[in-house]
């Protein structure tokens, strides 16, 4: 099992994830998208199996204070641009087991994705 975690080190959600993943062995990878950006392309396939909507985080503070322009993105490459100046509009954490994506964490959650 491949299980590969994007989100921020100072973000309480990832912590949380990272802690039940340690505490159930999971063996997992942890990228900061901050330090390091996530590739267009790969954003593009997350966005593709998840949508736009659901990757991009609408209820954060970063997102209430862009323009309503900048929330009016709808093609690949307005939203690419926009995370790529915020990147802290992706939701937290992103999940990536087996090559399948999904997005935030709850213990309920992660149950169901890696069993325990």
């Amino acid at each position: 099992m491949s299980v590969e975690l994007y989100g921020l080190t100072k973000c309480s959600t990832c912590d949380k994830a990272r802690a039940w993943l340690d505490a159930h062995k999971v063996k997992h990878s942890f990228t900061d998208y901050r330090d390091h950006p996530i590739a267009p392309a790969a954003l593009k396939a997350w966005a593709k199996e998840l949508t736009w909507e659901k990757l991009v985080n609408r209820a954060s503070y970063t997102w209430r204070d862009l323009t309503e322009q900048q929330k009016a993105a709808s093609t690949d490459a307005e939203w690419l641009a926009l995370i790529k100046a915020y990147p802290a509009l992706v939701k937290r954490p992103v999940v990536v087991k087996d090559g399948a994506v999904s997005v935030g964490f709850t213990e309920k959650k992660f149950k169901e994705l890696f069993g325990g």
